[in-house]
């Protein structure tokens, strides 16, 4: 199963963290920008060529701290087709590094159109007799509120290609109990509900650590649910955003964990691309800084959680 691959991964590095890579223009250090807006001016396609070589300058730096990295696919769709295919490359040069690929693309939708965005993003496209992959993601986020019609198409693909996929649970964002809290009866919760439903859409796929190919997002910031969550699905891999720059805490995020530190994986984005911000170095010292900052946040979660 593919979170085995992940789970392996964490191990070997003693690191349960992934750096997200959610850029803008912005966020990129000022010599890059400058190089590529020399090449291509200060269009669509100069700041995509900027983006991706801050990307792969940010996995140089990182590919052996963290196990995993999580693109944000909005931040590549903001470009129009040219952050589309940055975002492409950017998931290959991901795998050369031999990094683990969370497509972030929270998607949602049923029928016909969920098996499209399964072959986009996990699976192949056939053209002719051939089929031709494309993202080629080793996980995606989804999000599961349309029930198992917007699920299943993409867990028969992770069947067929050893992919797994983290369907929002508890989100950590500070609306999220709008719905996601109401009651649900009985004294339960809809986020309750959605625990249950991905525990029952994993079934029959455990690996070799325990999880389905099902995992689930649930959010550092909510540390109470955190608890109930990991204690309601015990055989999910869990994806736990909010760490860092959104307020959650090392001792927030303990809660994610099982036994030996396994079935999590702890998301930074912001506190380790924007790193280089706070040096005072123009930007000159980008992957230093972000190398930096990955290891402080991996130690930082150690003194809480210790991998085995």
């Amino acid at each position: 199963m593919s979170f085995d691959k992940l789970q392996e991964a964490i191990i070997a590095k003693k690191n349960a963290t992934v750096a997200g890579l959610d850029p803008k223009p912005e966020y990129v250090p000022a010599h890059i920008l400058k190089e590529c807006y020399a090449r291509y001016g200060e269009t669509l396609q100069g700041a995509a060529e900027a983006i991706y070589q801050f990307n792969c300058g940010l996995m140089d730096a990182l590919w052996d701290i963290v196990p995993a990295v999580k693109p944000q696919s909005a931040y590549y769709e903001r470009l129009g087709w040219r952050g589309m295919e940055v975002m492409e490359r950017t998931i290959r040069y991901a795998h050369e590094k031999g990094l683990y690929v969370i497509a972030d693309i929270k998607r949602g939708d049923i029928g016909s159109t969920a098996e499209a965005y399964s072959d986009g993003w996990l699976g192949a496209t056939k053209v002719g007799e051939q089929e031709c992959p494309v993202f080629e993601a080793d996980c995606v986020t989804l999000n599961g509120y349309m029930g198992a019609d917007s699920v299943n198409p993409f867990l028969n693909t992770c069947k067929e290609r050893d992919k797994s996929v983290f369907i929002l649970v508890k989100t950590s964002n500070p609306g999220s109990g709008e719905l996601q809290n109401v009651s649900a009866g009985e004294g339960d919760t809809v986020y309750g509900l959605m625990a249950d439903l991905i525990e029952k859409w994993g079934a029959g796929t455990k690996g070799k650590y325990g999880y389905t190919m099902a995992g689930a997002v649930a959010g550092a910031t909510h540390p109470d649910e955190l608890k109930q969550i990991r204690a309601r699905m015990p055989h999910t891999f869990l994806l736990v955003p909010g760490y860092g720059a959104q307020g959650g805490t090392a001792e927030d995020v303990q809660y994610a964990f099982q036994k030996d530190g396994h079935g999590a994986i702890v998301n930074a984005s912001r506190s380790i691309m924007c790193a280089w911000k706070k040096t005072g170095k123009d930007g000159a010292d980008y992957q230093e800084a972000a190398r930096n900052a990955a290891i402080a946040m991996r130690d930082d979660i150690a003194r809480f959680t210790t991998i085995g």
